[in-house]
């Protein structure tokens, strides 16, 4: 079984949320996303996230994107302006199970979008992918990402932590995991149109 290379281009649709390639044109909207603490504080992002990072990451967003190797969308309400980023990566085919993340810009937090956008790309790397198991690694001090993905049905695995040094000091990364055939939450269909009060 093989599921590389990844579709390209991509667009995922849900219930008040669209998951499109990254654009040029969307540099500027990328640096604001990127350039706060926040997102160094919980990922590899350098800090302070610059114009020449920027171009950095859009060329090997789309070298990843042509090549087959990564899913990499920006998340956007209606297909426009970039809220955030939803990815797949790491694809084990012979295992078939693959990592994803997520983020979302600090003026578009709990609106449900980190969520939405989160369980499209679950259920498109399920249903269309045929992947097994899906994992994340959250540091164990962000408590805004864990329950995410507790909501779009990930539990944390039995795998010890993974120690990674970033810009603000070491991260603890804990590896959660979305398993085929485990009982899906309810919610998942709809959960974009749930925006209030949520990542």
């Amino acid at each position: 079984m093989t599921v590389s290379p990844l579709p390209y281009p991509l667009r995922l649709t849900g219930t008040g949320i669209v998951l499109r390639e990254w654009r040029w044109e969307d540099l500027d909207d990328l640096v604001a996303l990127l350039d706060e603490p926040d997102i160094a504080r919980w990922t590899l992002m350098p800090s302070p996230f610059d114009v020449p990072a920027g171009l950095a990451y859009l060329r090997r967003a789309h070298q990843g994107r042509v090549n087959g190797s990564r899913i990499q969308l920006a998340i956007t309400a209606d297909g426009g302006r970039p809220l955030g980023e939803v990815l797949l990566f790491n694809v084990g085919a012979e295992a078939r199970e693959a990592e994803l993340g997520y983020l979302v810009g600090r003026p578009f937090r709990r609106q449900g979008l980190a969520t939405a956008a989160l369980s499209l790309l679950t259920g498109y790397a399920v249903d269309t992918l045929r992947l097994r198991r899906l994992l994340l690694r959250i540091d164990r001090g962000n408590s805004g990402s864990t329950s995410v993905a507790r909501r779009c049905g990930y539990r944390p695995a039995a795998e010890p932590l993974i120690e990674q040094a970033g810009p603000y000091g070491p991260v603890h990364l804990g590896t959660w995991e979305y398993l085929e055939g485990r009982p899906r939450d309810d919610r998942r269909n709809n959960v974009a149109s749930r925006r209030y009060g949520r990542r």
